[in-house]
């Protein structure tokens, strides 16, 4: 087992050596106000057999966790995904595919709408020759918490007289996002977990001491410092490897960033909100409080939709340039996922689907001195299972929101130590492409979270018996309606005939 411990200290000025300290075979800080990274990487041999076995069946499987809480990202951890659990994999050629869904269902809750891997993923659009090995597959759910793999984890990985272990799987219960990652060239899994301050306090307050004596940790404490070249990103800090150096070492590095933060002034956020009454044809609006800037001429601002197979989007009303422009968008870009227009939600396999949008930004000096730019999207909701009440409330994700800009030319898009891959959306984009992520507005929608949830009309149970009883009555109407529309004339045709041949016979006598 492999363990980085990366604190990202928010304040340098703040900051004093002090404040750190190695002594005994541990490693201790002392109000360290810092963002903070934990990654573990674990290799085959040292997981439960038959979690190995349930990996061993996939080429590459990826987990993206975020919080719906909003949280700050700063320097190198800008990236962003949905709130909610991701899923991306492929499987193996010439195998059939394994049972992700048990796994998830143990993992994380038995509630996720995963029957089989057949059925609940959608297959992921790949724009990029970059990003040709990609993962092929995403599944996503709605996930608020990650309590269900906490107690997996402690009863299936963690040792009962392991506290550390116990103790690092109890911290994730605040994180801000946790990443895990599976491939078969490596035969190893990662775990990597970010908290954008500490738990319980302003600043970090901890001790970390190594598992055995066998085994080493690094330990970095840096801040980001400026850098004259814009497409790397600086640092500098103390590092320490705990189990082999007695002291901090003063340390100084660049590298380059595909995720890179956006300028500090003017600050820009988003927030997202839905029209009300939602109805069936909710409307979702993102909202940019300030103008939108351009961080530079090549970069144009999208957006990316995660959306529940009860919510989905009609494509072919985005194909009209005028319709485009009232809602203050340029293109959908892509859409992947269930899509079928008429299909109630209880038909719908898949877990949703995935839509990207290039978002239109002022351009005249009217649209410029707005105080407020939004941007509107119109989404349809399918029906829903009848219920003991007359509307079901269900959550909707906010959408990512990013600048997609231009590396300079010949720029190598290098991966670096703290890049996070497998967003769900990179592959849509050409390989020198860097991304600038809006954050979204601290107060989140006025609820602190980072979530909208919308009631829905459902047929009511309570009143399903008039509904039952009224059916019945009409149908049973328009049958008698119709046998007398068919057989009606008939009757009336015969008794028409009978008299015509009466009179005929009386002709004939006379």
């Amino acid at each position: 087992m492999k363990e980085r411990i990366t604190y990202i200290v928010k304040n340098p000025e703040e900051f004093t050596p002090e404040q750190l300290e190695v002594k005994d075979g541990a490693f201790a800080l002392k109000g360290v106000n810092a963002a903070k990274e934990h990654r573990i990487t674990l290799g085959l041999n040292e997981l439960p057999r038959e979690l190995t076995k349930a990996l061993e069946q996939w080429h590459e499987l990826h987990i993206r966790w975020a919080s719906e809480q909003p949280y700050t990202a700063i320097p190198p951890f800008t990236s962003r995904v949905t709130p909610g659990l991701h899923v991306f994999f492929t499987p193996l050629k010439d195998r059939p595919e394994g049972q992700l869904c048990e796994l998830l269902h143990s993992a994380f809750g038995s509630d996720l709408k995963c029957s089989s891997t057949t059925e609940a993923p959608i297959k992921l659009p790949i724009l990029s020759e970059r990003f040709s090995m990609s993962s092929s597959s995403q599944y996503y759910s709605y996930l608020s918490s990650l309590s269900t793999l906490i107690t997996y984890v402690q009863e299936n990985l963690c040792r009962p007289s392991s506290s550390s272990c116990n103790q690092t799987a109890s911290s994730l219960l605040l994180a801000s996002y946790l990443d895990i990652d599976y491939d078969t060239i490596s035969h190893a899994v990662i775990l990597n977990a970010y908290w954008d301050s500490a738990s319980n306090a302003d600043a970090w307050t901890e001790t970390v001491t190594l598992p055995s004596r066998d085994q080493t940790i690094e330990i970095g404490v840096l801040s980001h410092e400026p850098n004259p070249d814009p497409e790397d990103i600086g640092f500098g800090g103390f590092l320490t490897v705990l189990g082999q150096d007695s002291a901090p070492k003063p340390t100084r590095f660049q590298t380059p960033m595909r995720h890179y933060p956006l300028p500090s002034s003017p600050k820009l956020t988003y927030t997202t909100a839905f029209s009300h009454p939602t109805g069936l044809h909710p409307t979702l609006h993102i909202s940019f409080p300030t103008p939108l800037t351009a961080p530079n001429p090549t970069c144009k601002l999208h957006t990316h939709l995660t959306l529940p197979s009860y919510l989905f989007i009609d494509k072919y009303q985005f194909s009209d340039a005028l319709f485009l422009s009232s809602h203050h968008l340029r293109s959908l870009r892509s859409i992947a996922g269930a899509t079928d227009l008429e299909a109630p939600d209880w038909v719908v396999p898949q877990w949703g689907s995935a839509a990207l949008f290039e978002l239109a930004v002022p351009k005249t000096s009217e649209e410029m001195a707005k105080a407020e730019w939004n941007a509107s999207i119109p989404l349809h909701l399918r029906y829903l299972p009848a219920a003991q009440r007359s509307h079901t409330r269900v959550p909707v994700p906010w959408p990512v929101v990013f600048w997609a800009c231009r590396a300079e030319e010949g720029t190598k898009m290098a991966v670096n130590p703290f890049d996070r891959l497998h967003l769900g959306y990179e592959g849509l984009f050409g390989p020198k492409t860097r991304f600038m992520h809006v954050p979204p507005a601290e107060g989140g929608n006025g609820t602190g979270r980072l979530v909208e949830w919308i009631d829905v009309p459902v047929l009511d149970m309570r009143k399903a018996a008039w509904v039952e009883t009224g059916t019945v009555v009409t149908v049973i109407v328009a049958f008698l309606v119709l046998c007398w529309a068919l057989f009606g004339p008939i009757r009336s045709g015969n008794k028409d005939m009978g008299r015509g041949k009466n009179a005929s016979k009386g002709k004939k006598k006379q």
